[in-house]
């Protein structure tokens, strides 16, 4: 049973890691065209007028798909422990706590994905659009909500290794 929720973990991992990535690559793809083009503008004195049309919007939109991406792949490397609390513990009971711990994050993908599921289903009755490219907003809510269900899965699936099994994936430094 642990090496498969280490397995499922390692895999949604680098699904959300390559997700991560190309937001990220997107993102900058995005602002570097955007900054050549008023840079052209105003080096060729207005004769090449070329705009990334809605740049703001895009950035943000790339910017939110990469960070929760982000999240649900390091969930496991994310969390202090409190040196405070736990510096006397054995490392078994260090990662059961951290497990525990990692609960409230499951909790918290599962709250963020069925309320943006929620906003997905308002946005596609109601034909919300972004406000500069006039793009769907269901499908950026539905997004952002499956890329919190793998922040929660994740969560889960090291909650289990930590509060069950007293295991974690992460190369622990200093115990």
């Amino acid at each position: 049973m642990r090496s498969l929720l280490e397995r499922a973990s390692q895999w949604l991992a680098l699904v959300c890691r390559v997700v991560a990535g190309l937001a990220l690559v997107a993102l900058l793809a995005v602002t570097i065209a955007d900054v050549g083009s008023r840079y052209l503008y105003r080096v060729t004195e207005g004769a090449l007028a070329l705009r990334v049309t809605g740049s703001v919007e895009l950035v943000s939109y790339l910017m939110l798909c990469s960070l929760l991406a982000a999240m649900a792949a390091n969930v496991e490397k994310s969390q202090v422990v409190v040196e405070a609390l736990s510096h006397g513990l054995a490392p078994g009971i260090k990662h059961r706590l951290h497990g525990v711990y990692l609960l409230g994050f499951a909790a918290l993908g599962l709250v963020l994905f069925l309320g943006l599921l929620d906003s997905a289903a308002a946005a596609a009755r109601h034909g919300e659009v972004t406000q500069d490219l006039r793009l769907p907003m269901g499908p950026i809510y539905q997004t952002a909500a499956v890329l919190s269900l793998l922040l929660g899965l994740r969560s889960l699936i090291h909650a289990l290794l930590g509060a069950i099994f007293g295991a974690t994936q992460e190369v622990s430094h200093g115990e």
